[in-house]
This record gives C-alpha cells, structure tokens and sequence, in this order.
C-alpha cells in the first residue's frame, strides 16, 4: 500500500480534518483515505429503466442513450 505525506497544509484545513475524523470516529488516515475515495470514485451510472412509477413504461423497449443521442443531433 503507498504512503502519501502532505507539506504544507494549512493549520485550519488540519483542524477540520481532524475534527470530522473524530466526528466519524476515524484516524485523520482513515479520513483521508475515504475523503479521497469518495471523490475519486466514479458514480454508479443510472438508467431510465429504474425510475418507479415516473414513466418507467413509457421507455419499456427504448434505448434510452441512443434516443437522448438522436435527440441532441436535432438541436443543431
């Protein structure tokens, strides 16, 4: 696993840190690492398809992504 040491962070971004690590009950490490994660992780992408009860038949059998595509080359 690497190691990563930061220089120079500013005294009041430390204390943040440090107060919501205690506030999660983390080491300021263990903060780090899954502030770090959060951000980078890439979102779950969504489709149409799973919306309950808003339309979700209408799109039944359509696909989604090539009727936005199909739509985006009308605008021009």
């Amino acid at each position: 696993m690497a190691t990563l040491n930061i220089k120079n962070l500013p005294d009041s971004l430390y204390g943040k840190l440090k107060e919501r690590a205690e506030r999660e009950h983390r080491s300021i490490a263990q903060q780090v690492t899954h502030m770090l994660k959060e951000a980078l992780s890439e979102p779950d992408s969504l489709s149409i398809l799973e919306l309950q009860g808003l339309g979700k038949e209408v799109w039944k059998g359509i696909d989604a992504a090539s009727y936005v595509e199909e739509e985006r080359r009308t605008w021009d």
